[in-house]
């Protein structure tokens, strides 16, 4: 029977990481910290740029190394470092630019072996260590245990200390069963009673008061009623308020081990249409107890924008992740024992272990022969303490959430092709490139761009929506097809499209050797909507080789209405995450309602996630009312909130 079960916590290392840097290199770095600049030292340690970090994760081992180029029409793409001893002056494939530590680049040169054409790209590198700390991160956050605790079913002076009712069973007599189900042993011998915890199965109100006001709970939260109204509601006070939140997000946790995480690794798709984009919100950025007004200085007065990266199955809306960018288990302290430990405050972005946090050092004292002055390290330190007064935790750049939720959505999903939506955001798109690379590299991926003009009215999208129907069905009238399926019309409009359309180009290079680059040629996607009129379509990836009619089929998929499906329930259904109030004045915003703490923002999107999918239906042109869940095939019947909370 299944254990009782707890939300994993950092010292259960899940995750276990190999420091990619070893002891020598820590004292070389101690030794040289205050002999060369920091420009030099710097440089000494760039050999992290092309380090692979390897790492342990429920047993199996992987290894990260992202530093090369994301341009998928670049003979370079997705290359490791390489330098070519058989040519003159020995050139490598790739070098690094740009003078300061904090904005170097990774420049592809020309390739002297002839063997494709470099289009001499250029992009920001990652770090390694930090993609696989912030993987880490999300493993912990989205991830449960069994509670396992150490039993004494003995007093000290008895002969059959080491014995337990789990392999002598006959040894113990059976004492009944608590209130709370748990099983009382004692001991023939020393005649010692011990409570074992009860499974899964034999209890859902373990260490829980009030567990009758669960459901209701649970409604109240999805249903854009805020903490205070729902405490006055239910009787109960706040502190029981997040107890309550914290143990229905385990609930749910359980409840997609079962149902998500088991079916899909028995299920295999011929191909997955994954559709990205993020959600902007702010934190309440509150001042910590003891840091009142007489200590204010007033430095983050500003709401702190915080990022959702939520990637949905376009065809069946179901969403397969949605992560906070946001490290709440990460402190001040934490980060500067680490710039003083690894010295990361003179080294280049892409060597530091918290280059994805939004402080990735914490300043120091200048060195010896350090080019930073006493008044610039002093101004560094009042803000980052001035920081330290805030909310708990620091930020993540998106585009290290965005990398690692990809790099999990991939283990997780077992498809042999992938066909990625989003809009033209640099940090999805880089981001994808970096995790399917191969799969780009060999045609079994392709990236489709869906951009849509958020500054027209209702009206307009209304009117454009309407002309956009007319135009299809005036243009099949005119070609001879005797039908009013907008979707086969489009179908064939964009097949006929294409037999002269490309999303690239063919260009020479000054050795007149040709090559395919994107071409920013976008479309405009005959099949309007009602909300967002006319919307263009476009290719980051090699479609040439592909006939016109698959080129067709594949651009009636391309939409962005699963996340924002999902988003807008999002705004709709959480109170903490809604969208800002107009203050009484007019002339600003006020976010009254946002939540102080990101992780139970982590926790109430992640319970919404899980209702959204398994719990809610709607309906499609075909008039079937499924939800996400039935229409990915993962399940067959439609949950409801007892499932999730009693496991009915």
């Amino acid at each position: 029977m299944t254990k009782l079960k707890r939300l994993i916590t950092k010292e259960d290392e899940i995750v276990k990481i190999h420091p990619p840097i070893t002891k020598e290199v820590l004292e070389d770095r101690k030794k040289q910290y205050d002999l060369l600049s920091p420009k030099k030292f710097a440089t000494r340690y760039n050999s992290a740029l092309f380090t692979p970090v390897s790492f342990e994760l429920l047993g199996w081992d992987y290894s990260i190394q992202l530093n090369y180029c994301i341009n998928p029409f670049c003979c370079n793409f997705g290359k490791e470092q390489h330098k070519y001893d058989e040519t003159k002056g020995k050139p490598s494939r790739y070098k690094l630019t740009g003078s300061s530590k904090d904005h170097k680049g990774l420049y592809c040169n020309d390739n002297p072996m002839r063997r494709g054409v470099s289009q001499n790209c250029k992009v920001t590198p990652v770090s390694n260590w930090s993609v696989v700390e912030e993987i880490k991160r999300l493993v912990e956050v989205g991830g449960i245990t069994n509670i396992d605790p150490e039993y004494q079913f003995h007093k000290d002076d008895c002969t059959l200390i080491n014995i337990s009712p789990f392999n002598e069973p006959k040894q113990f007599y059976k004492r009944g069963k608590s209130k709370s189900m748990s099983q009382r042993y004692q001991c023939k011998t020393c005649k010692k009673y011990t409570n074992v915890l009860p499974k899964r199965t034999e209890t859902t109100t373990y260490h829980q008061k009030k567990n009758s006001i669960l459901p209701m709970f649970a409604r109240m939260l999805v249903g854009k009623v805020s903490v205070s109204r729902c405490c006055e509601m239910l009787g109960i006070g706040v502190g029981t308020y997040y107890h309550k939140l914290e143990w229905l997000y385990k609930r749910c946790l359980e409840f997609l081990e079962r149902h998500e995480t088991q079916a899909f690794k028995t299920m295999k798709f011929d191909d997955i249409w994954l559709n990205t984009d993020k959600m902007h919100y702010y934190l309440n950025n509150v001042r910590k107890k003891g840091q009142g007004s007489k200590k204010y200085t007033g430095l983050e007065e500003l709401n702190m924008q915080t990022h959702l990266v939520v990637t949905a199955e376009a065809l069946s809306r179901y969403v397969f992740r949605s992560d906070i960018a946001y490290d709440w288990d990460t402190s001040l302290s934490d980060l500067n024992e680490d710039t003083r430990k690894l010295k990361e405050d003179h080294l280049n972005t892409f060597s530091r272990k918290n280059d994805r946090l939004d402080w990735s050092y914490y300043p120091q004292e200048p060195s010896a022969n350090d080019t930073q002055d006493i008044s610039t390290y002093q101004h560094e330190l009042r803000q980052i303490e001035n920081r330290g007064k805030y909310v708990d935790g620091l930020n993540v750049a998106s585009g290290y959430t965005t990398t690692a939720h990809y790099w999990l959505l991939k283990q997780m999903v077992n498809a042999d092709e992938w066909r990625m939506i989003s809009d033209d955001d640099p940090s999805i798109r880089n981001a994808f490139y970096r995790v399917f690379t191969d799969e780009l590299r060999l045609s079994d991926a392709h990236h489709f761009i869906c951009q849509v003009d958020k500054t027209k009215s209702r009206s307009q999208c209304l009117e454009e929506y309407e002309d956009a129907r007319r135009d299809l069905l005036v243009w099949a009238e005119n070609r001879g097809y005797d039908t009013k399926h907008l979707r086969g019309i489009a179908y064939r409009y964009l097949k006929e499209l294409f037999l002269t359309h490309d999303f690239h180009k063919e260009s020479v290079n000054k050795d007149g050797e040709r090559y395919r680059e994107y071409a920013s040629n976008p479309i405009r996607n005959p099949l309007a909507s009602k909300d967002k009129g006319v919307y263009s379509v476009d290719c980051r990836t090699d479609l040439s080789s592909l006939e016109p009619s698959v080129i067709a089929k594949m651009i009636l998929n391309v939409n962005d209405h699963s996340t924002n499906s999902f988003i807008q329930q999002i705004r709709r259904r959480i109170s903490s995450l809604e969208r800002p109030l107009t203050t009484a004045r007019g002339d600003k915003k006020s976010y009254i309602y946002a939540n102080f703490n990101p992780k139970y923002a982590q926790y109430v999107v992640t319970i919404l996630r899980t209702y959204y999918n398994f719990c809610r239906p709607y309906k499609t042109a075909d008039s079937k009312s499924l939800t996400p869940a039935q229409r990915l095939g993962i399940t067959h019947k439609q949950f409801d909130w007892n499932d999730i909370i009693y496991f009915k």
